[in-house]
């Protein structure tokens, strides 16, 4: 059963950190080229389905594995000619037939899920051919003074954010998952403590 702090403390640290304006502005970046049956991955409290474009896109289904995100999710805004379904899941075991998505969207996930490879091995099985991975995440910074300090407050990190890792690598782990990487773009957001700031987002397509 979940306690106390996640039912009630985390989800709002959690929105005020996703929810800032820079990193709305990062979301605002990849979420709109998502088209056709998109699938969202780590949906949440829903902060992605106001940025969709309702003329590209047929319907969105995000799954989370916490009920109290997902009925933010059902309660967030959206334009209303948009479809959305939100399920109770976990992208490590997407509950859905291989090649049934045209977009699969991730962002601010990776960092949380128990095994990020078989996410995304999950979110390639999903992918039709020639489909598309958007991706906007935070993780393992290039610099090594940065990364030095992401390492050293990650275990306290994780227990506070629900299990958010710093120190996961971004682009090299989506390659790896047999992805082929289109055009990636990388900075440290502003305004955002430096441990959690680097952020690497952009499209990749099933290898």
């Amino acid at each position: 059963m979940a306690s106390f702090y996640d039912r009630y403390v985390l989800p709002r640290l959690l929105g005020c950190a996703c929810a800032s304006s820079p990193v709305m502005k990062q979301r605002a970046k990849v979420v709109p080229k998502a088209a056709g049956r998109v699938l969202e991955l780590g949906v949440g409290m829903g902060l992605n389905l106001s940025l969709y474009d309702p003329d590209k896109v047929s319907g969105v289904i995000g799954v989370d594995p916490a009920p109290e995100l997902r009925a933010a999710a059902l309660a967030a805004p959206r334009d209303p000619r948009l479809a959305v379904v939100i399920e109770d899941g976990t992208a490590e075991a997407l509950p859905f037939d291989a090649a049934s998505f045209d977009t699969v969207v991730c962002t601010f996930t990776l960092c949380s899920v128990h095994g990020p490879q078989a996410a995304l091995a999950e979110a390639r099985r999903v992918l039709k051919p020639g489909g598309t991975f958007l991706f906007c995440e935070h993780g393992l910074a290039p610099d090594p003074g940065v990364a030095k300090w992401q390492r050293r407050v990650e275990p306290v990190w994780k227990r506070l954010f629900g299990g958010c890792h710093l120190t996961r690598p971004i682009s090299t782990a989506i390659a790896t998952a047999g992805f082929r990487l289109g055009q990636v773009d990388s900075m440290y957001v502003p305004k955002t403590p430096r441990i959690a700031a680097w952020n690497e987002w952009g499209a990749a397509t099933p290898a």
